[in-house]
């Protein structure tokens, strides 16, 4: 009973270590001070180039480290863009190479505005602009493509930072009227495009928890799965109205928990449906393996199997 107690502590604990971890980069305040300061100069540029402000806050905040690189505070380049071709000041980091040549600027300013002209100069990223200035996962997807960094994972970690920061909002400021209007309209119907689930990982199955006002065709619709199977899924019925704290595997869930959880000690408040979310067991095995048909409600003290 004592080792069963301390696992599901340390079971706990490591959920909320899983949602804590996820969410750590949301709580950088360094990031959060950066985007004060720098937005509206993202902005700026979106509006003369037609950049995705969430792009340009996005690559700032990634090649500088929230502004507080070496070659961010000494030259006040904020996108690590290197000396090829250029004119003016040059300072030289280590970076893919030993002492490789960077731009240096006079202001902060200089650097938004040579980033800007770099990529709409640029033969390579011409096909960026043939985008719209809201679609930040082709732009991210696209600056990879074309080489602008070496890092294989350079355009999730672009997509990431938007995402964690709802850096799209920005994007909205560079469209016109009619499409203003027309985007007020999508996200009626679809609002996880800007304000998206975070997916969480436990017992080996990817969820999400439920927010005020979710449905299953909602959820459906965000994760590219039949609202039906999200139903199935979860042991749930359709009519079922999703309440906030739910929690909702993306995936059929398993037929046993994950070692070590072999028994449970039902609690207070416990059902069998409860109980078979919270290890990521399908009910109907639940129900199984503890030889119990649908009518069992279990009892504080119960001891149910889970392997």
């Amino acid at each position: 009973m004592k080792h069963f107690i301390l696992r599901s502590i340390l079971f706990a604990l490591l959920l909320q270590f899983t949602a804590m971890a996820a969410g750590a980069q949301r709580r950088n305040s360094s990031y959060h001070e950066y985007i004060k300061k720098y937005a509206p100069l993202a902005v700026e540029q979106m509006k003369r180039h037609k950049i995705p402000a969430s792009i340009t806050l996005a690559q700032g905040l990634l090649e500088s480290g929230a502004g507080k690189s070496r070659l961010a505070r000494q030259s006040n380049n904020h996108f690590g863009i290197k000396c090829h071709g250029w004119k003016g000041r040059k300072v030289y980091h280590d970076d893919d190479a030993k002492d490789e040549c960077f731009r240096a600027y006079r202001k902060v300013e200089d650097s938004y505005e040579d980033h800007s002209e770099f990529l709409t100069k640029g033969a390579r990223y011409a096909f960026l602009f043939k985008l719209k200035v809201t679609d930040y996962k082709g732009w991210a997807k696209g600056l990879k493509k074309a080489g602008y960094a070496t890092d294989p994972s350079y355009a999730n970690r672009l997509i990431s930072i938007i995402e964690d920061y709802e850096l799209y909002k920005y994007d909205r400021e560079g469209m016109s009227k009619r499409e203003t209007r027309k985007w007020e309209r999508l996200i009626e119907k679809k609002p996880w495009l800007v304000n998206p689930h975070q997916v969480y990982i436990a017992n080996g199955l990817a969820y999400v928890v439920a927010r005020a006002g979710d449905t299953f065709q909602l959820l459906g619709g965000e994760f590219d799965i039949s609202w039906k199977k999200l139903v199935s899924y979860n042991d749930l019925h359709k009519e079922y109205t999703l309440e906030e704290g739910d929690v909702i595997y993306l995936k059929k869930k398993n037929k046993k928990a994950q070692k070590p959880y072999d028994y449970y000690i039902v609690r207070s408040g416990d059902s069998m449906h409860s109980i078979s979310q919270k290890f990521g067991i399908r009910l109907k095995n639940l129900y199984k393996m503890n030889k119990k048909d649908a009518d069992y409600v279990p009892e504080v003290g119960h001891k149910l199997k889970l392997r």
